[in-house]
């Protein structure tokens, strides 16, 4: 696992291999971020919630990338331990909680400009609505973007509302949705 750009940009991570994570392929991450920067001209003002943040590599690209605040969440302690500590140890502004997704997406009042969730890929696709629906009610600002990263087995043939992008990238699906 690599940081790809900005202040760490090719730093290699590694993670304790006892992690219960599938992160996300740098390949992935390399796409993802390609279409985010098009989007933004700079990250410094951007405030982001990494759900379900695993190895924390999404939250230390965003963190890497000049992002004002990072708020990382997983429900594994040893996940957000491994988190905390490359944070602290990389400088970089990322907060961590130790929480499930789902209830701190339904208990949570902070709203985010981007919140990226990377849930299990055996998640079913009632949770992922779920999802979707309480963090475009509770997570984003007003025009704020969710990024879902799921299997390409989830979700088949359902739109989500308010959905302006579909990628995929080998098993891998992101969607972009807006909150309007």
């Amino acid at each position: 696992m690599r940081i790809i750009s900005g202040k760490h940009q090719r730093r290699k991570i590694n993670p304790p291999k006892n992690l219960p994570v599938r992160p996300t392929t740098d390949f992935a991450k390399e796409a993802l971020f390609n279409i985010l920067n098009n989007k933004y001209s700079t990250f410094e003002n951007l405030t982001v919630l990494d759900l379900f943040s695993g190895t924390g590599s999404i939250s230390l690209e965003f963190a890497s990338r000049g992002a004002k605040s990072v708020m990382s969440i997983d429900s594994n302690s040893n996940c957000i331990n491994f988190i905390k500590k490359t944070a602290e140890e990389l400088d970089l502004p990322i907060e961590t909680e130790v929480i499930d997704a789902i209830q701190y997406s339904n208990s949570n009042k902070i709203a985010y400009d981007i919140v990226f969730a990377d849930p299990p890929y055996t998640i079913g696709d009632d949770d992922l609505i779920l999802l979707h629906q309480l963090v475009t009610e509770n997570l984003l600002v007003e025009n704020g973007l969710f990024i879902l990263e799921h299997s390409k087995h989830a979700l088949k043939d359902i739109d989500l509302p308010s959905e302006i992008d579909r990628r995929k990238y080998g098993a891998t699906v992101f969607r972009w949705i807006n909150k309007e």
